[in-house]
């Protein structure tokens, strides 16, 4: 029995089960660092409350602390209490500006090789309850190709790649797609890849810059990806960074803001149409588990 398999019968055993309502879980990642990634990570979370959607942010970025430092809170805990220090899912989740949570990964999952089959267990038990506590589970993956990266989006249903126009930004955007299309373990069936082009200096730059990747992505990848739309360059969200507030809460009249709006309720309306696959939290971190080979 391989090890794919040992975990699915836990699961089947009652480490958690489907018949309940599951999270909608959301990866945002780039081919690169500095394209604004937890900047849109942490306005769509804001703006998906404004919805009335309970929303949770794990910071999967390792080694840095973008969403801590962008939300202005110092997290208590970390996903390594959780495995390790025997704590619960609700002792790690710090909650931000209008209640929206987040948990930082720290370096929970990079140690997951050296996990048992009890560790495993406690772990989904408690990740299960973020599928209660969270409608939208939104992860901020690291940026680049890292085999860390690439696991968190094949294990992500929804997969939004932020791109800029800077010439860098889209070979490296290429370049990840490269990566995830050639994972063993991605299926383009199963998990959908939306493109948003951020730091926009004109109206319409976006859609060219997503007719220029998509170009190249269908003729050597033929991997489908669709456009979600663009963010402007903006000072209002410049200044919102500074000061360390989302610039949806604080200035969201800014055309940045309205953007992210735009962007979030066009998410909603594909889950709205049948459109979105809700997964959950649990079986997202599970077939990360089963990716690392655990020694169950």
């Amino acid at each position: 029995m391989d090890q794919a398999q040992q975990l699915r019968n836990i699961i089947k055993a009652g480490a958690f089960s489907y018949n309940r309502p599951l999270a909608r879980v959301i990866a945002v990642t780039s081919g690169k660092g500095g394209v604004g990634k937890s900047n849109v990570a942490i306005n769509l979370a804001i703006q998906f409350k404004k919805m009335g959607q309970r929303v949770i942010i794990l910071d999967a970025d390792f080694g840095l602390a973008n969403i801590e430092i962008m939300f202005g809170a110092v997290p208590q805990h970390n996903l390594c209490d959780l495995i390790y220090q025997g704590k619960n899912i609700k002792d790690i989740i710090t909650w931000g500006p209008m209640e929206v949570g987040f948990i930082s990964g720290g370096s929970g999952i990079a140690g997951l090789s050296n996990l048992s089959r009890d560790y495993l267990v406690h772990i989904i038990q408690n990740l299960k309850e973020l599928d209660s506590i969270a409608d939208i589970i939104i992860v901020d993956t690291g940026a680049g190709i890292s085999d860390a990266v690439l696991e968190f989006l094949v294990a992500s249903g929804e997969i939004l790649l932020v791109t800029t126009p800077e010439p860098t930004s889209i070979t490296d955007s290429y370049s990840l797609l490269k990566a995830l299309n050639r994972h063993p373990r991605f299926s383009s069936e199963t998990s959908q890849i939306k493109m948003i082009a951020n730091k926009v200096e004109a109206k319409g730059e976006g859609q060219n810059l997503f007719n220029k990747l998509n170009a190249v992505v269908s003729l050597y990848l033929e991997l489908p990806i669709t456009y979600l739309g663009e963010i402007p360059e903006d000072v209002q969200l410049s200044k919102a960074v500074m000061q360390q507030m989302p610039v949806s809460l604080q200035t969201p009249q800014a055309k940045s803001a309205q953007a992210f709006e735009a962007i979030a309720a066009k998410l909603m309306d594909k889950e709205i149409e049948g459109e979105v696959k809700k997964r959950g939290m649990a079986a997202f971190f599970s077939h990360i588990a089963a990716m690392r080979k655990i020694n169950l």
